[in-house]
């Protein structure tokens, strides 16, 4: 992550200069005049069920004076949305995240109060308005000519009062010329739809008091996965539209802004050995299958829950330290955090989690124990791989990301507390780099199983991947035909994956969740195929014409005195004889035990050439005898060659040993 000092300096800069601007002088009165504009228009990624919208100002100079004393006339100001509005409900009528905050309060880098406590504008307390159906009643005040208001030093931003004039100024109480308590300035919007709607926000009009009034919308979340589609440009637009009760109290000349642009986040993608080759004979222990990259299609793509509070690990983890300074830009799965917004279990701005990267495998074969390593490795290598460090989260070297329990496992009170996969039911080391990679077993239940990652350390300002080892462990059990043939496969996506989704959908516990997101869009990768253990025989030479005949016999063996379990299967007969060669037979099932035995001028008429068998068991032996009709002047007999599976990891290349890499138990040279 960006380093936090810089950070700081950052936002600083931008709401020192916010504060200038509020004080701003603008010369004679004006009619009151509003404009729009984005404090940062975001990249937003289109697997996002709650992806959140740059901020929308509304910037007001000018208009009349309005009496001290008055109530502050109000308005209903509702934004539409080209897409559904997500952000997360707080209560059963729609009260939401989403919020509004008159002259951005509560910036602590500005002056604090070092007496009583009114201040204003920027330097304001932040008080939430409660009536967030019907908006809360206003009063004018002012602080007079020449006043500073308490706690600002004269000639700060912000604390500035124009000579001559006085700051008109909100208050929650009838005031006289000199307030002495501060108005309501942050109101709560109601989600509907594609629109949220901010009740009875009171429009105190700048007038010729020297200041300019900001309308600040923010905590806006929207589901960008229905603006997936993309355009010409590479990117869908998120577009506003600002709709106001009464447009002659807050007239807006440009009300259509464009919050966000619309892109794929992720690319995913399967390296290492896979889809790795695992004989049903031949067992295996923390067998290295497969290698899963998650790549970020853009900076921003993936992110911490907040912004990292320091260097600790997992300090981005935490609940939110200084992040409720209107106008951040946060690059968090969290926006702007109001502690006292909250309800169903949630707080206004805050995300459940970081970004989450899910790993979902399917028809995984039984008997199979699947593995994953704990934290991302620096390759694709699996077997050489090393670790990155487990560093904070502003660290600007490794992305990093730590396995959690589940997809939806709340995080744990406090920064730096994480609910990492340690509490899985068995971890263990796969042979990897320096004391090797430390992994982490899955459930499979029905040949399906689950691993889940989360995000603690990225670099908003490069693209990064991901990319974690897969392992394999099983026992070879071929009697029992243990494990099954089959081939295991792999989505990838974000995480956590709501089955079926709806708009804002409750509380945290009804999968009202932030982040969320679809499933994953493509088709499944195979990661790995596990394959029957086979014989394969070649007859060099097999002869029907000039008078000779070659009869075939194929024995299986897999009954003996050894106690090996019996096996049965049938054998694929192919025969090649140059451009025209007969089409592939079938011998049929072979119990183990028995032999089975044909005629060439039986099986392929008038064929001369040679023959592979392939057949469904181990220990398969083959037998042929060329003669003339009745084996009257010459015969011959040879045994077949075993031939090295090619389906294993050794090929088809010469292995004297006894068992080789494909597993046929036997490799056999005549």
């Amino acid at each position: 992550m960006v380093d936090f000092r810089r950070w700081i300096t950052a936002l600083a800069v931008l709401t020192l200069f916010a504060g200038l601007a509020a004080a701003q002088v603008v010369g004679s009165q004006a009619p009151l005049s509003c404009s729009t504009n984005i404090t940062a228009t975001p990249q937003l990624r289109a697997e996002g069920y709650t992806e959140t919208t740059g901020d929308i100002t509304i910037q007001c100079t000018g208009g009349p004076n309005t009496p001290v004393g008055n109530t502050i006339p109000a308005v209903n100001i509702t934004i539409f949305l080209n897409t559904q509005v997500t952000s997360r409900l707080l209560g059963s009528s729609g009260q939401s995240e989403a919020l509004l905050l008159i002259d951005d309060p509560g910036n602590p880098f500005l002056p604090a109060a070092t007496g009583a406590s009114l201040q204003f504008g920027p330097l304001a307390t932040q008080m939430l308005c409660s009536s967030y159906s019907s908006g809360c009643t206003e009063y004018v005040s002012s602080v007079p000519s020449g006043g500073v208001p308490t706690g600002c030093t004269a000639g700060t931003a912000g604390c500035v009062i124009p000579a001559g004039t006085a700051i008109n100024v909100a208050t929650n109480t009838p005031q006289g010329t000199t307030a002495s308590a501060n108005g309501y300035n942050v109101f709560q919007g109601v989600v509907s739809g594609n629109s949220v709607t901010w009740f009875g926000v009171p429009v105190l009009a700048p007038g010729t008091s020297g200041i300019s009034r900001t309308f600040r919308f923010t905590n806006i979340r929207v589901n960008a996965s229905a603006l997936s589609g993309g355009s010409a440009a590479g990117a869908t637009p998120v577009i506003a539209s600002i709709a106001v009760s009464n447009t002659a109290l807050l007239p807006i000349t440009n009300p259509t802004p464009t919050v966000g642009f619309v892109q794929p986040g992720l690319s995913t993608s399967v390296g290492g050995p896979a889809p790795a080759a695992l004989q049903q004979c031949q067992s295996g222990t923390l067998v290295a299958i497969a290698a899963l990259t998650f790549k970020e299609n853009f900076g921003t793509a993936f992110k911490t829950r907040v912004v990292p509070t320091g260097t600790a690990a997992n300090s981005g983890q935490g609940t939110g330290g200084p992040q409720n300074v209107p106008g951040g830009v946060y690059n968090s799965e969290s926006n702007f955090i109001q502690t006292s917004v909250g309800g169903n279990g949630a707080t206004a701005g805050l995300a459940d989690w970081g970004t989450r990267l899910k790993a979902t495998f399917n028809n995984v074969p039984a008997g199979v124990r699947l593995f994953v390593s704990l934290n991302n490795v620096a390759n694709a290598a699996l077997g050489v791989a090393t670790v990155p460090s487990p560093v904070g989260g502003t660290d600007t070297t490794d992305p990093y990301a730590e396995a959690v329990t589940s997809e939806t496992a709340a995080e744990n009170a406090g920064a730096g507390a994480f609910p990492v996969a340690a509490t899985f039911s068995t971890s263990t080391t796969a042979p990897g780099g320096s004391g090797g990679i430390v992994v982490t077993e899955l459930a499979v239940s029905g040949g399906t199983a689950t691993a889940v990652w989360e995000v603690v350390n990225t670099n908003p300002s490069k693209s990064e991947s991901l990319t974690f080892g897969v392992y394999a462990t099983y026992v070879a059990n071929v009697s029992q035909n243990s494990p099954p043939a089959g081939t295991a496969t792999v989505n990838m996506s974000f995480a956590p994956t709501p089955p079926v989704f709806t708009a804002a959908q409750g509380s945290v516990a009804s999968s009202g969740n932030v982040p969320r997101f679809i499933q994953d869009p493509n088709a499944a990768k195979s990661i790995l195929t596990v394959n029957i253990c086979r014989t394969i025989l070649l007859y060099p030479f097999i002869t029907n014409q000039a008078g000779f005949d070659t009869g075939i016999a194929i024995a299986n063996t897999s009954t003996d005195p050894f106690g090996t379990g019996p096996q049965a299967g049938a054998c694929q007969l192919n025969w090649y004889s140059g451009t025209t060669s007969p089409a592939a037979t079938s011998s049929g099932s072979i119990a183990s035990g028995t032999v089975y035995t044909t005629l060439a001028s039986v099986t392929v008429p008038n064929f001369q050439g040679y023959m592979i068998a392939i057949c469904q068991f181990q220990y398969a032996h083959g037998f042929a005898f060329i003669s003339d009709l009745g084996a009257r002047n010459l015969a011959m007999g040879y045994l077949a060659l075993v031939v090295p599976d090619p389906a294993g990891n050794g090929g088809r290349g010469a292995n004297p040993l006894s068992s080789g890499a494909n597993g046929t138990g036997e490799i056999l040279a005549q």
